[in-house]
């Protein structure tokens, strides 16, 4: 799995979440927004198409900037995380319930999903290193 850590164009210090939509697994818990890599692609390929398709957005994709693994009961995530910008278009919440721009102090406040948990803390503790 991969994701973005997308800025917010007018205010760097927020990034771009998404909430899942109802009815499926992990039913309204916020990500980063990504996706699956299909066989063939390479990250950053499959990482702007998942937001091509969810979002309606162009992603420029930038450096890796964050990797781990989590085990759901049905399922194991590898997740890398990578910073990207969009160049082009508007997000909007094609595959997602809701979308928001949240400082990482902001994102400590919503339900997460499990995976998401360890990037996060790694966010706002400044483990990431430089964002721009």
């Amino acid at each position: 799995m991969v994701a973005a850590l997308i800025p917010r164009p007018e205010d760097g210090r927020q990034f771009l979440v998404q909430q899942r939509l109802p009815g499926g697994s992990r039913a309204l818990l916020w990500e980063f927004p990504g996706g699956k890599v299909e066989a063939g692609e390479t990250d950053e390929a499959a990482l702007a198409r998942e937001c091509r398709e969810e979002l309606d957005v162009e992603l420029a994709v930038g450096r890796r900037l964050w990797e781990g693994q989590h085990s759901y009961p049905d399922l194991t995530v590898e997740l890398v995380l990578f910073l990207a910008r969009i160049v082009s278009g508007e997000p909007r919440p094609l595959g997602a319930h809701t979308l928001a721009f949240h400082t990482p102090a902001q994102m400590q406040s919503l339900p997460f999903c499990e995976a998401d948990l360890p990037l996060l803390d790694d966010l706002v503790a400044g483990r990431l290193g430089a964002l721009d």
